[in-house]
């Protein structure tokens, strides 16, 4: 169960570490500095929500795709979504 929850942890917070709602929580910071604690608690709320979504959705996925299949296609989007990034102007 640990090692599930490290890797988890691990692998979420690295990838939300800079990344857009990090900035715009950042900013949202900076523009309210008497509400920072409303600022983390909206914050962390939002990102709660989000991964229960996702936990969900996940969950409703597998009965009908397999996990391996799943991992490619997530695997796809990411490489997608770089290369559309790098890309961009």
């Amino acid at each position: 169960m640990w090692r599930i929850f490290l890797t988890v942890f691990i692998t979420v917070f690295l990838a939300e570490i800079g990344d857009k709602t990090q900035l715009a929580t950042m900013l949202f910071s900076a523009e309210q500095p008497g509400s920072r604690w409303i600022v983390f608690a909206g914050s962390a709320a939002a990102l709660v929500l989000a991964a229960a979504i996702g936990v969900m959705v996940g969950a409703q996925l597998e009965r009908f795709i397999k996990p391996q299949t799943l991992k490619m296609i997530a695997g796809v989007g990411f490489i997608a979504i770089g290369l559309w990034t790098m890309l961009s102007r």
